[in-house]
């Protein structure tokens, strides 16, 4: 069977994969868009039952359309969010088909372009675009061994309360799942212990603003990557309930008990390091230094924005952060679950070309990768802070498409034939 040509070929139908579809369109430039699943489909069956974006929803989309249900200042729902991306597809007629696996990319030899082997047959295209995202395979640490009887998932296999055993829960993690999914149990009456690592803790909102609207006059969307190891900094923010300031404190008030990051399990034991104050403290410092930012922002620019001196009240340490629990029983604390929100890693396996380090992370420069042709969309910190982001997303898209054309221009030159310089 001959092999189905297009000019380039894009991997994944999320917000990556159909933000570069319509850009390629813009640029004219004939692609084909392949999603294994359904658009957007981990928003759909990988995420928990009560998530909402953390962003607002004037915020959090691209800006070619709004959302159709909920207001500006709402956190879409994730049905809502998927359901955005499908009829965004449809709006700007994204060549998506969806159901059909790519197992393996190579590039052709002796030939330019690359040969793609999906579970709908072979198609060969002169560029390949991984917009598979970030979320691609979950971690789970192995500290706790099967034989201790406890139910573990990852977060991405959590969807409510009722889906686990009665008992304790322990959720290791607090960044945004960690500590929306953490929350929720409790709120449940579920008697809730969380494991705080290192994270940033940034207000939910300040004197009138989203701290979206901060990130973005503070300039800070457009931080360039980070230093090596700092690349993904846990974030605890969340739009649920209407949308709160992470307070660990708040939820020690409320019962829930924090411990520090989960190190070790033996006999049925779990330990944990001595770093929750540090942890907590380092949160403190980030929240109040958006504050700091931000009064400046509004003092230098003579901004008319309410004072709010409330929100400096950092009230003291809970017990548990001042006398940490360093060891636990899982069976004397009446643990049954543990729900690891330990984020992800990437995985190409079915990308085979020469552009991964040893870690599986992509060589890149802007998701332009050396090897001619190939790119990545949708990594965090692709150019900038924002890259992950529904929004940055889609101007990241717009710059490779742009890098595409530019290349398909160069590779389209012909040279005028010698006679017809000579005659001239």
């Amino acid at each position: 069977m001959t092999p189905e040509k297009t000019n380039t070929l894009v991997v994944g139908g999320g917000q990556a994969g159909i933000a570069m579809s319509e850009h390629l369109a813009k640029n004219g430039i004939d692609h084909i868009v392949l999603e294994r699943h359904r658009i957007a489909e981990r928003w759909r069956s990988e995420r928990w039952d009560s998530l909402v974006a953390n962003g607002p929803a004037w915020h959090d989309r691209f800006p070619g359309m709004e959302f159709t249900r909920s207001v500006a200042d709402d956190f879409p729902g994730k049905e809502e969010v998927a359901d955005y991306f499908v009829d965004y597809a449809k709006m700007i007629g994204a060549p998506v088909r969806c159901g059909v696996e790519v197992t393996h990319v190579r590039r052709n030899e002796g030939r330019p372009g690359f040969r793609a082997e999906t579970s709908a047959g072979v198609i060969e295209a002169e560029n390949v675009v991984a917009a598979t995202g970030p979320f691609q395979r979950p971690v789970i640490p192995q500290i706790v061994p099967e034989e201790t009887g406890v139910v573990q998932m990852h977060s991405t296999g959590y969807r409510n309360p009722d889906q686990l055993p009665e008992g304790a829960v322990l959720v290791v993690g607090a960044g945004s799942s960690g500590s929306q999914i953490a929350e929720e149990l409790l709120r449940s009456g579920r008697k809730t212990y969380l494991s705080v690592g290192p994270h940033d803790r940034p207000p939910r909102s300040y004197r009138g603003r989203d701290f979206t609207w901060w990130l973005g006059v503070l300039g800070k969307w457009d931080l360039s990557t980070p230093g090596p190891g700092t690349e993904h900094v846990t974030i605890a923010v969340s739009g649920a309930n209407g949308g709160q300031t992470v307070d660990f404190r708040r939820l020690a008030a409320q019962g829930m008990v924090l411990v520090g990051r989960t190190e070790a399990c033996k006999g049925g034991k779990l330990s944990f390091a001595a770093d929750l104050a540090g942890n907590i403290a380092h949160g403190d410092s980030n929240y109040l230094s958006v504050l700091d930012e931000a009064d400046a922002y509004i003092a230098r620019n003579g901004l008319d924005l309410p004072k709010e001196p409330s929100a400096r009240e950092i009230g003291p340490d809970p017990d548990c952060v001042t006398d940490p629990i360093q060891e636990l029983d899982l069976a004397g604390a009446g643990i049954t679950s543990i729900i690891w929100a330990t984020g992800f890693t990437l995985d190409y396996g079915w990308l085979d070309v020469d552009v991964f380090e040893a870690s599986g992370k992509p060589r890149h420069q802007r998701g332009v990768s050396p090897e001619q042709g190939v790119y990545f969309v949708g990594l965090p910190w692709l150019s900038r802070r924002g890259s992950s982001f529904i929004w940055g997303v889609w101007h990241d898209a717009r710059y490779i498409a742009d890098h595409i054309a530019t290349r398909e221009g160069y590779l389209a030159y012909r040279p005028m034939p010698q006679k017809a310089l000579a005659g001239a």
